[in-house]
């Protein structure tokens, strides 16, 4: 999946916001960035992001401090304790990156959105 771009359009007083798609972006894309929602990432914590759902997939990039990221989709994967628990839970948050799930608020033990494949 690949996402165009993504414009913040409102706000929930919590922190999270929800994005929609700019109209460059493909039918599919916009249709799936238009329930995205942003979560925010552990306190303090700078996160690995992997380029599947496992530590044994390679770091793409490292997320900063206080980072709030859109999960697109989410798999089953490498089960993973963190801040937030214990879960097999990766999210997708761009094309080909993924983190555990165990280091996002969601207010959810589970799946907060669909399914990737």
């Amino acid at each position: 999946m690949s996402v165009d771009h993504v414009e913040e359009i409102a706000g929930d007083g919590e922190g999270e916001r929800t994005a929609t798609a700019s109209a460059g972006a493909s039918a599919t894309a916009a249709t799936v960035t238009a329930a995205v929602r942003y979560y925010s990432v552990a306190p303090g914590v700078r996160l690995n992001v992997r380029s599947g759902p496992s530590t044994s997939y390679g770091i793409v990039r490292v997320l900063p401090e206080d980072a709030k990221v859109p999960i697109y989709c989410q798999t089953p994967g490498q089960t993973i304790s963190g801040p937030y628990g214990t879960t097999n839970v990766w999210d997708n948050i761009d094309n080909g990156q993924y983190i555990s799930d165990s280091y996002v608020y969601t207010g959810s033990d589970g799946y907060v959105a669909g399914r990737c494949g």
